[in-house]
C-alpha cells in the first residue's frame, strides 16, 4: 500500500464561491424581499380541526354503509317459493279469495298456455307410479 502524506497531496477546492459584488447590494435585496406579500400560513390548530373533521366524515360514512346494507337485506320482498309455502299452509284461504286478489296482469300471465310436447307427456306418464291420479287431474 502506498504511503499517504496529507501535506503533499493536492487539496480539493471548495465548490462554493460568492459572486463578485454580492455583499454590496445584499442589504437592498433583503429590504426588497420584506416589502413583498407574505405567504398565508395556516396555524397548526386549524390544521388539526380540518383533519379531525375529515376523519369524522370518514368514520361517519364507514358507519352508514353497514346500516344501509342491513336495511337492503331485510327488505320485505318475498320470493315465489316463500309466498307459495305460506299460502299452502294457510287453511283459511280458498281459491275464490285468491282470485279476488288477482289483477289484470296476473290473469294475463295465467292465461298463457304452456305447450308440452308429446315426448314430455309420455315421459311423465311412464315415470309416475300413480298414472290414474295424473289422468284424473287433467279431466
Amino acid at each position: 500500500m502506498k504511503t499517504f502524506k496529507l501535506e503533499n497531496e493536492p487539496k480539493i477546492k471548495s465548490g462554493f464561491k460568492t459572486p463578485e459584488n454580492y455583499f454590496d447590494h445584499f442589504s437592498e435585496k433583503v429590504l426588497q424581499q420584506l416589502n413583498e406579500k407574505e405567504v398565508k400560513v395556516i396555524p397548526f390548530y386549524k390544521r388539526k380541526k380540518i383533519l379531525s373533521l375529515a376523519a369524522a366524515a370518514v368514520i361517519g360514512f364507514a358507519l352508514i354503509i353497514p346500516i344501509v346494507n342491513n336495511y337492503n337485506a331485510t327488505s320485505n320482498d318475498l320470493d315465489e317459493n316463500t309466498l307459495e309455502t305460506y299460502l299452502s299452509y294457510q287453511s283459511n284461504l280458498n281459491q275464490y279469495d285468491l282470485i279476488q286478489k288477482l289483477d289484470d296482469s296476473d290473469i294475463e300471465k295465467l292465461n298463457n298456455d304452456i305447450t308440452l310436447e308429446d315426448e314430455t307427456i309420455e315421459d311423465i306418464l311412464t315415470t309416475s307410479p300413480n298414472i290414474e291420479h295424473l289422468i284424473s287431474e287433467q279431466y
